[in-house]
């Protein structure tokens, strides 16, 4: 029998997955336009003819917030396969799925404390 039976559904997986992408990357190549009107050349992509200074200041905070959503996003990825197989993990994997929890939340504290989620 074949060595590697059960793992035809993988190797046809890994074939599509790689042979699509490059097909999307050779006909946007092949469709795309080749000239470049003053459209294609210009920055700004809404449409709207820019008002005013193009340099804006943007506060740091917004990138703060966003970092801490990142963080929370991240805790949600490894809690929930946690989640689903809860009763087979037993006491110590709640343990350390409390202590992960209580880091995160000494983290958003931190943050909150040096400024970096509130909108003022």
């Amino acid at each position: 029998m074949f060595l590697l039976y059960e793992y035809d559904i993988f190797w046809a997986f890994l074939i599509i997955s790689s042979v699509i992408p490059i097909l999307a990357f050779l006909i946007s190549g092949v469709l795309a336009p080749i000239s470049k009107g003053p459209e294609k050349l210009s920055s700004y992509e809404s449409g709207i003819e820019p008002m005013g200074d193009a340099w804006l200041q943007f506060r740091i905070c917004y990138y703060m917030f966003a970092l801490v959503f990142v963080v929370f996003d991240v805790e949600t990825v490894f809690l929930y396969p946690w989640a689903m197989s809860f009763d087979v993990l037993g006491v110590s994997a709640f343990i350390e799925a409390l202590i992960f929890v209580l880091i995160l939340i000494v983290g958003s504290i931190y943050a909150w404390r040096k400024g970096a989620l509130e909108w003022s």
